[in-house]
């Protein structure tokens, strides 16, 4: 399978035919390892259920990442990036250095700080798509492939995307392509009273 990969972008190669064979990237999934205490991971790292957060099994090594996520119902939610260090048992994420997120009501948090937000005629509403970019510097956000022009910036070290919630239940579809790390989550979220 590995050997369907090629590079693209047209930088790579050797000046012959363009392309290299590149390895094939492990799946992308919830990590097992790195979740709250009250979140359980399944469908084979694809859903998300409880309180708490998780981090992707994958760092973001690139340059430049992307990932996304469809909101599928309202609730309490957030996504963005963490270290390792993180306390995933501690919702809302981005109280800390270890974490910065957008949340639910369109804040962008780190170090307990609002660090932007998104305009109120722009909060991610049901079937919207929520992408994130991230170059080890700012974070970046999309609604629905839109700029949102809402940087943020300040957490440091090796960061893996989180997503967050409470009284959740969320499907999760991450999905990586060649050469930047993409990761596609679609989250399902249920309240429980």
């Amino acid at each position: 399978m590995a050997a369907m990969f090629t590079c693209c972008l047209g930088c790579c190669g050797d000046g012959g035919s363009g392309h290299i064979p590149l390895k094939e990237m492990p799946t992308v999934q919830l990590d097992t390892h790195h979740m709250g205490t009250d979140v359980v991971i399944v469908k084979s790292g694809r859903r998300i259920c409880g309180t708490g957060g998780c981090l992707a099994n994958a760092p973001l090594h690139q340059n430049k990442s992307y990932f996304e996520f469809k909101i599928q119902s309202t609730g309490v939610w957030g996504i963005g990036v963490a270290t390792q260090k993180v306390n995933l048992n501690q919702v809302p994420l981005g109280r800390d250095t270890n974490s910065l997120v957008l949340r639910h009501d369109g804040s962008v948090y780190h170090n307990n700080e609002e660090k932007n937000r998104l305009p109120a005629n722009s909060l991610p509403q049901e079937g919207d798509i929520v992408g994130i970019t991230y170059d080890h510097v700012e974070l970046n956000l999309y609604l629905n492939g839109k700029n949102m022009h809402c940087p943020a910036s300040g957490i440091r070290g090796t960061v893996y995307p989180v997503v967050y919630g409470k009284f959740i239940c969320w499907l999760v579809d991450l999905l990586t392509k060649v050469c930047t790390n993409f990761f596609k989550i679609e989250a399902n979220l249920c309240e429980y009273y």
